[in-house]
């Protein structure tokens, strides 16, 4: 037996739990999602990736700027569903739209709750060296992130693994977590397990004042900044007249100097503690080169100084 759902998502990150929910068989009633936002060299409006699939697979999709209100919420009964799926949506959800689902409203969120409850799960876990994540569907409550959880998958952290490899990763696993916890609760079976009260961290949005590279830092903290803002927004510095050069691949490297300083013809760069090599660069504007490739048109030499 199918659920008839409401599914609300907006980035890429949600688009393979709506595509298995779909493939599932379930009802999806509608698809709430952002409105359109401006994006490209034109700043044409562009609509959310969810609202291009469910478009695709012929559902109606919704765009309201706020789900406030007795309104909003006699608007969502009218769809007649059992139960919510939102996956990173972007919009909170006010208790008026919660008890508007007789099963609840289910949410996949990106992290091993209660750690890292919010908005950049995957872009802090790598930020603070994390070597483990995971992804865990849960049952929302009003308070942010915080509700009881229902299934959960665990994932190890390689140590040059990127936010980009990592979120899809988390966002192919937690498909299929959502589709059996959806499969349980259509039975009858799912189990809700409080969260721990201890260990409660807050993942914060990323802010363009955390992007800079400072090479003062220990090498670890350096190479987890870069891995953990690629692909986007990007960890940079400068070199000379050339702008911003973002790091998009690092390594562990060898040697030690003036925090800074090139140690070698292979963007070996000396930190507060150790060195960090850098692997894939891109300037503004251009495309993400191999550092073998980026030093045949840019070079930079042993013993200068980066900004």
């Amino acid at each position: 037996m199918a659920l008839r759902l409401v599914f609300m998502g907006t980035p890429d990150f949600a688009v393979p739990t709506l595509t298995e929910i779909v493939g599932a068989g379930h009802d999806v009633a509608a698809v709430y999602t952002r409105p359109p936002q401006p994006a490209g060299r034109g700043m044409a409006e562009r609509p959310s990736p969810v609202a291009i699939n469910a478009q695709r697979f012929g559902l109606p999709v919704l765009t309201p700027n706020t789900l406030k209100g007795a309104t909003a919420a006699d608007a969502m009964r009218t769809h007649g569903a059992a139960a919510a799926v939102v996956v990173a949506y972007g919009l909170i959800l006010p208790k008026l739209i919660l008890d508007a689902f007789p099963f609840g409203c289910f949410n996949l969120h990106a992290s091993l709750l209660p750690r890292w409850r919010g908005a950049a799960p995957i872009h802090r876990a790598i930020l603070a060296g994390d070597s483990e994540t995971g992804v865990m569907a849960m049952k929302m409550e009003e308070s942010l992130d915080a509700g009881p959880i229902a299934m959960a998958e665990r994932v190890a952290i390689g140590p040059d693994a990127t936010t980009g490899e990592l979120h899809d990763t988390l966002a192919r696993l937690g498909a299929d977590l959502m589709l059996r916890t959806l499969a349980a609760l259509e039975k009858g079976q799912l189990q809700l397990t409080p969260q721990a009260a201890e260990g409660v961290t807050y993942a914060t949005k990323i802010d363009k004042s955390e992007t800079r590279i400072d090479w003062t830092k220990p090498w670890s903290m350096v190479h987890n900044h870069c891995r953990g803002l690629s692909p986007f927004p990007g960890a940079w510095f400068e070199f000379g007249e050339t702008g911003r050069i973002k790091v998009l691949r690092s390594t562990k490297g060898e040697g030690a100097g003036a925090p800074g300083t090139v140690l070698d013809d292979k963007l070996t760069i000396a930190c507060g503690e150790g060195a960090v090599r850098l692997v894939e660069l891109q300037r503004a504007g251009r495309q993400p080169m191999q550092a073998d490739e980026f030093l045949r048109g840019m070079p930079i030499r042993r013993g200068e100084v980066l900004n």
